[in-house]
């Protein structure tokens, strides 16, 4: 062999082995997998599916890695073979990671939804509840508590924050089980007193019928003033009372309507604040008793006093509990029972009483 054939059989075996190893860099899949970890990022996989999206992400850089080494390499002794199968099983992880989160998150889309419209459902019987109730401070707090996380949860849901809507939701349950604690604590307590407001109503009729007068019965819970006449109901009035209605009045400037066995001891024909008016002898004994008693106990402040003014007058028939502790009928049915009612009338004031409907 001719030295001159000897070169080009060196040259040819030498070009078979730089063709044989010069293979193309796994460039698209690089780009794949780098796209797929993006768009896996993108749709929340770090939170929702984050063991894949981790795993994923270190496949990459194992693969990227190893790319770069064999492009350092002589031409002929590049392999991309690790890089390449390390690079797309990066991009499957990826895009599995992404499909699981957005799978969880179209869970949590569902969840949340439908607890919002439990909720709202919820929150429309507790507002029917606490309608045909007084006005409880502590619970319509509680109610609008509840209202609020609504609409915070449902406006996450439009943001996309389904779990944080949940969590709102979960608030709002809480919210609405304290709703519900105040009216069973308020019903266990009227169970205890119901007796006792019976009583007063029955002395007040019976005193009524007796001496041939006119007597008043206010019932807090129905909002409702019955007027009787020698024992027997003559009218009755829708009627507004104290904004704090559902307690006994504790102290002035509570907002409470007082309950107990009162006497009319003033007629106000013209000269009251709210059209005409009949005034009651609170604070009785009775209720001087129970607040001495409230200071004792420290349920009331020392510098605290005990109230008065408390009528029956006209500017009613707003449809709401606005007045500071006294019992409010429209005008017009003011001027009726002023026909009736006068000093010395007794008046008789209980949280409940379902005998007079």
């Amino acid at each position: 062999m001719t030295a001159e054939r000897f070169r080009l059989c060196l040259l040819l075996l030498l070009s078979a082995f730089v063709l044989w190893g010069c293979a193309e860099p796994p460039t698209l899949a690089l780009n794949e997998a780098q796209s797929a970890l993006k768009a896996a990022a993108r749709v929340g996989a770090i939170k929702h599916a984050e063991s894949q999206y981790r795993e994923g992400e270190k496949l990459l850089q194992r693969g990227w890695m190893e790319m770069a080494h064999q492009q350092g390499r002589l031409p002929f002794l590049r392999k991309y073979t690790l890089a390449d199968s390390l690079l797309r099983r990066s991009c499957t992880l990826s895009r599995d990671a992404a499909q699981k989160a957005q799978n969880r998150i179209g869970g949590f889309k569902n969840q949340a939804i439908a607890d919002s419209k439990e909720l709202e459902e919820e929150l429309g019987n507790w507002r029917e509840a606490l309608d045909n109730s007084f006005v409880l401070f502590k619970a319509e707090h509680y109610w609008n508590m509840a209202e609020m996380g609504l609409q915070t949860s449902k406006k996450l849901i439009w943001q996309g924050e389904y779990e944080s809507a949940i969590e709102e939701v979960a608030q709002s349950h809480f919210a609405l089980s304290k709703v519900s604690a105040i009216l069973n604590s308020l019903e266990n307590d009227e169970a205890g007193k119901i007796k006792v407001w019976k009583q007063w109503v029955e002395e007040t009729i019976a005193e009524s019928r007796r001496r041939g007068i006119c007597s008043v019965v206010a019932d807090k819970s129905a909002h409702k003033l019955f007027l009787y006449k020698s024992g027997k109901l003559i009218k009755s009035y829708n009627c507004d009372l104290g904004y704090n209605s559902s307690q006994q009045k504790m102290f002035s400037g509570d907002g409470a309507t007082p309950e107990g066995k009162y006497t009319v001891t003033k007629v106000k024909p013209g000269n009251s604040k709210y059209y005409k008016a009949l005034l009651l002898n609170y604070p009785n004994a009775a209720d001087a008793s129970r607040f001495k008693e409230n200071k004792r106990k420290g349920l009331v402040s020392r510098r605290a006093g005990i109230g008065g003014l408390i009528e029956i007058h006209g500017n009613g028939g707003q449809g709401k509990d606005w007045t500071n502790g006294c019992i409010a009928i429209t005008n017009e049915e003011m001027d009726q029972l002023m026909k009736y009612a006068g000093a010395g009338t007794p008046v008789t004031i209980v949280r409940k009483y379902n005998g007079n409907k």
